[in-house]
């Protein structure tokens, strides 16, 4: 694993090459030499007069750094509500800290999201390739379910306070397992020993992994 700094300067040449947004990466406005010079050895960049550009295997490096970030953003965004400036600090520190398995899992969790909160994509991994071979998302709404399908509750994502109040209330909570009894005119769906009828807004908003 390259430092952290590296990983920036690969990242800012991701987001300037790939993007195509200007960032600061001439070697003077970089003001990090050893990076530099570190990552000319280790050929993941190439000089070209005071700039530098990705190679081979530092466009590899860059792309798994872009897809820990933006899927941090994803899973701070999505599933924690985080604000958006502490989103992007936060994720800042984290893409620095994933490991390939639990990165994985983070993709897997989110349904393998193709873009991040800013609109920028995602770079696929294995576990996206391997997911478009598959007819069910991992995880997925219960407005995406059909009747008699089972899973259990990963999270609830609603801005409205009055409607996870309510689901709460019925005992809609993340570790529930759930069954579809059925989706028209609205979703009902068993949890314990309860059944509990809503919209297809509010189905949408309940996740759930596939049993």
């Amino acid at each position: 694993m390259i430092s952290e700094a590296a990983q920036e300067v690969l990242e800012k040449l991701w987001i300037e090459t790939v993007d195509g947004r200007e960032t600061s990466t001439d070697k003077k406005s970089v003001g990090r030499e050893n990076v530099i010079r570190g990552l000319l050895k280790s050929n993941h960049i190439v000089s070209k007069g005071n700039n530098v550009q990705l190679t081979k295997s530092g466009y590899e490096e860059a792309r798994k750094v872009i897809r820990r970030h933006r899927l941090a953003e994803r899973l701070f965004h999505d599933v924690l509500d985080v604000g958006e400036e502490d989103m992007e600090d936060t994720a800042c520190k984290v893409e620095h800290i994933l490991s390939e398995g639990v990165t994985r899992s983070i993709c897997t969790l989110l349904g393998h999201p193709t873009e991040c909160p800013h609109g920028k994509p995602i770079p696929p991994g294995k576990c996206c390739k391997e997911k478009k071979k598959s007819a069910i998302s991992v995880v997925s709404s219960v407005a995406d379910l059909k009747k008699g399908q089972k899973g259990k509750i990963v999270y609830v994502l609603t801005k409205k306070d009055k409607n996870l109040q309510k689901l709460m209330a019925m005992g809609v909570l993340p570790g529930q397992s759930v069954e579809v009894i059925q989706t028209s005119p609205s979703y009902v769906f068993q949890v314990g020993q309860t059944q509990v009828a809503v919209d297809k807004e509010i189905a949408g908003s309940i996740f759930v992994r596939s049993a």
